[in-house]
């Protein structure tokens, strides 16, 4: 597809609609449209993850990744999350943008995607999962199944406290994961125990190279 800039990105990703009350036990933090234009621009131009691929996005909140995903140019995509409002959301922002027609917004439980979709059904999957701080190991959950799930690549923000544990267990699932930015997530008051106004969180942005199947390696050997 022909070049977006960043900026243009992240103008047509501004203004999108976000929760009024966010769900303290669901983490629903929103993704800026700057991190969002972000993560999306350096997928499709600096490693050609999305335009003309499918794309899904686990938890997906507002729409905003697969939004931005479908405005880059991807085939396909599908946003899954166990919010019913979160899903109604999505659909409002997609259609604003005129790209509902080539996207999915589906109501599940991410730990039960595995159970009513073919495994490897997606070239890449982008997503800011929980943090895990309020259900401990929500992280490490939306991981394994966004690998099971991609047949080349995930995006994924994690904080960078728990950079090296992360990378360890991708390494024990036999992907190769890289720090490709660190970020300052913005997390403003949305929650009644939080005193200051904002709290800025160190994320690392990491992306997990999935190994080629068999066949494909045999046909670059070729």
């Amino acid at each position: 597809m022909a070049s977006m800039k960043l900026k243009t990105l992240q103008h047509a990703l501004e203004d999108i609609k976000t929760f009024e009350n966010p769900k303290i036990e669901l983490e629903q933090y929103t993704t800026s449209s700057h991190i969002a234009a972000c993560i999306l621009h350096t997928a499709q131009f600096v490693y050609n993850d999305i335009s003309g691929k499918c794309v899904a996005d686990l938890g997906c909140g507002s729409g905003v990744l697969v939004i931005g995903a479908a405005l880059l140019g991807a085939q396909y995509c599908a946003g899954f999350d166990t919010d019913a409002s979160a899903i109604s959301l999505s659909v409002e922002n997609a259609a604003d943008r005129d790209v509902l027609g080539k996207c999915d917004f589906i109501l599940c439980d991410v730990k039960n995607i595995d159970k009513n979709m073919q495994l490897k059904a997606f070239d890449t999957v982008i997503m800011n999962p929980p943090f895990g701080t309020r259900e401990r190991g929500a992280d490490e959950i939306f991981l394994k199944m966004a690998l099971s799930l991609a047949t080349k690549a995930v995006y994924s923000l994690h904080k960078t406290s728990t950079r090296k544990h992360i990378i360890s267990m991708a390494k024990k699932l036999g992907v190769n994961a890289k720090v490709i930015a660190e970020l300052r997530f913005n997390l403003p008051a949305s929650y009644k125990f939080y005193r200051q106004d904002s709290v800025d969180v160190k994320v690392d942005l990491i992306r997990f190279l999935l190994p080629l199947p068999v066949n494909n390696l045999l046909t670059n050997f070729v």
